[in-house]
């Protein structure tokens, strides 16, 4: 106690200041490490979250980052990675599942996707064969491209699908030196439990994919795999429906009438050929035309439904052949009437004997009348038939032939439908014996528009397609004179436009159904073959900027068509030099597409088509440099 404290606790205190420096020092030195490794720490935290925030905006995408020296969080940030590249890969299945057509590319696609999610080293899908045989490999990754397992018959592929769950297995040809691969199989099946096929996966064996969760997790992606599957398949089968309907529909009209069987199918073949050709072109005026698979699909429904409106439409004004011709050739009942006449001549020619008239004359005037019947059938026979021009004196004799008279003994109300019996109402009853024309344009010979009247005149309110045609003021005139008098071919103008209205029924048939967008132009190619570039077509009239190269191609197809075939009763078959040259002229008339027919010559298509389709007596020798001068 005599000692003082300061002299006493000196070194103690000089120790403890020095420690106390020392401390300082030490944690002076130490405060930028710890804040470069806070910081470096701190960096490692402030990725993850700002990760974390963009998942909840829906930003997938893995950002750039050191690899923090924590293993904590070095395994957070794995997690998290592994977290965004599996939401990503779900976003490009589900990108592939709804943006590729093609089942075989969408597999290929998935696949690869369901791989990389599930961290896989490789796998395939086997779908059931078509015939339900067994399964066939449609999509491989990372695979043997040789190995392909074949299942012995239906039931043996069926009893395996049924029995396969998820489940593990040995890969068996793993390498020595190699990490252990396994591989699991889950069943793909429909929503009603039909048998789709099999996905394959194979992973390395560890503890992350040898757990129960992972095979639940890629259930579920083959449950996604399973719908996409029969979805494709459903598309695909409505689809193959769709054209088996429409070749039927084109089948059963060309079987309406054996002299047009073939066109539904010749022209959508024609058609498709100059549009590929059209399309593979590298030089000319047709150089950047292209088209989409949903391009082409659409103009081809429309080449095979171009003469769908042909099911309302008569077939034997159709195949008419002559112009008496209805469901029957009047020409022999005209006959008939013809052979009374002669049998009243006679019968005069004996009356008159029996009364004491001078038999010589009687003899010369007899074989007079005769001679005359005979020559008055042959004109009206030869009238029948047709040709490319009547004059107005042959009309005039027709006139004449025609009012000659036979007597009718019996009553012509008949025997009679109900339908005639209603045209004859109006029409008074003539008491029998009765002077008959020899030909005749009688009240019931026209057939007046039903309730049905096609809405195709311009101003006509229910005309909501477009149409600008001229109606006839009745359905059909089935007068004798009316049709004998026809001065070019043998369709009266009711019979042309029963013909032409069936491109009306064709774009009112085809408006009705629900195209789908992609296919929306389905009743506009159709029903525009008809057409002209001058405007003067049918049924709308429309004009050249009007006409797109799908119509166009499709109005030559139907011409060079109609010109070659060698089955219409009307008219003789064209060689294939003639039909080019009549074409030609049909360019100069501004029916055809000049470019159009210039590409349609010198690509060669006609020949194509005349090898298929035509006799040997058509193929004549074409001089094209010869029809091209002529479009010059």
């Amino acid at each position: 106690m005599a000692i003082p404290t300061r002299e006493l606790l000196a070194a103690v205190n000089d120790n403890l200041q020095r420690q106390v420096w020392l401390s300082v020092a030490l944690i002076g030195l130490m405060l930028p490490f710890g804040w470069m490794a806070g910081r470096r720490v701190g960096r490692s935290l402030f990725g993850l979250s700002a990760q974390a925030q963009a998942l909840a905006r829906f930003d997938f995408r893995r950002p750039a980052r050191r690899v923090s020296p924590i293993r904590e969080v070095r395994e957070l940030g794995q997690v998290m990675d592994r977290m965004s590249d599996t939401i990503q890969e779900f976003l490009h299945i589900t990108h592939h599942i709804s943006a590729e057509s093609r089942l075989d590319l969408m597999l290929s696609s998935v696949l690869y996707e369901l791989v990389r999610a599930t961290s896989c080293t490789g796998g395939a899908v086997y779908l059931v064969e078509p015939q339900r045989t067994g399964l066939l490999r449609t999509a491989r990754y990372c695979e043997d491209p040789e190995h392909q397992p074949r299942y012995p018959d239906h039931l043996g592929m069926i009893h395996f699908i049924n029995h396969t769950e998820p489940q593990e297995g040995d890969s068996g040809d793993d390498p020595a030196d190699a990490q252990p691969q396994r591989v699991l199989r889950a069943q793909l099946r429909t929503r009603d439990g039909q048998p789709l096929g099999l996905l394959v996966l194979r992973y390395v064996a560890d503890h992350l994919q040898d757990d129960v969760h992972f095979r639940a997790f890629v259930e579920k992606l083959s449950g996604t795999l399973s719908v996409a599957i029969e979805t494709r398949g459903l598309i695909e089968g409505q689809k193959k429906l769709f054209d088996a309907v429409i070749r039927l529909l084109a089948d059963a009209i060309d079987a309406k009438s054996p002299y047009t069987g073939g066109h539904c199918e010749r022209v959508p073949q024609l058609a498709e050929s100059l549009m590929q050709r059209l399309c593979d072109a590298t030089e000319g005026p047709f150089a950047q035309v292209a088209m989409t698979d949903a391009e082409r699909y659409e103009f081809r429904l429309g080449a095979w439904l171009h003469d769908c409106g042909k099911v309302t439409s008569p077939e034997h004004i159709i195949d008419k052949a002559t112009k008496l011709e209805a469901l029957y050739n009047r020409i022999h009942e005209v006959r008939m009437r013809f052979e009374v006449l002669w049998r009243d001549a006679e019968l005069d020619y004996w009356k008159q004997q029996v009364a004491g008239v001078d038999p010589v004359r009687l003899q010369r005037e007899l074989l007079e009348r005769r001679e005359q019947l005979q020559d008055d059938f042959a004109f009206v026979a030869r009238s029948n038939v047709g040709g490319e021009f009547m004059a107005d004196a042959d009309v005039q004799r027709l006139a004449t032939i025609g009012r000659q008279v036979w007597q009718r003994h019996f009553d012509d109300r008949l025997g009679l439908s109900q339908a005639e019996m209603a045209r004859l109402a109006r029409v008074p009853t003539r008491p029998t014996p009765a002077n008959e024309p020899l030909l005749a344009d009688r009240p019931e010979h026209i057939v007046p528009w039903s309730a049905r009247k096609p809405p195709v005149e311009a101003g006509n309110p229910a005309n909501r397609w477009g149409f600008d045609m001229v109606l006839p003021p009745q359905e059909a005139h089935l007068g004798e004179l009316h049709n004998l008098s026809i001065r070019r071919g043998m369709l009266t103008a009711e019979d042309r436009f029963k013909i032409n209205d069936h491109i009306v029924q064709t774009i009112v048939m085809l408006s009705g159904l629900p195209f789908p967008p992609h296919l929306a132009r389905v009743p506009s190619i159709a029903g525009s073959h008809h057409e002209k570039l001058d405007g003067t077509g049918y049924p709308r009239r429309l004009k050249a900027s009007d006409l797109t190269l799908a119509d166009r191609v499709m109005t030559l197809a139907d011409i060079f068509e109609a010109l070659t075939a060698s089955d219409r009763p009307y008219k003789p078959p064209k060689t294939l030099s003639v039909s080019l040259k009549i074409m030609a002229h049909m360019v100069s008339d501004r029916h055809i597409d000049a470019e159009v027919f210039r590409f349609f010559l010198t690509s060669g298509v006609w020949r194509d088509y005349a090898e298929q389709f035509l006799p040997m007596t058509q193929r004549d020798a074409v001089d094209v440099d010869a029809i091209l001068g002529m479009l010059d």
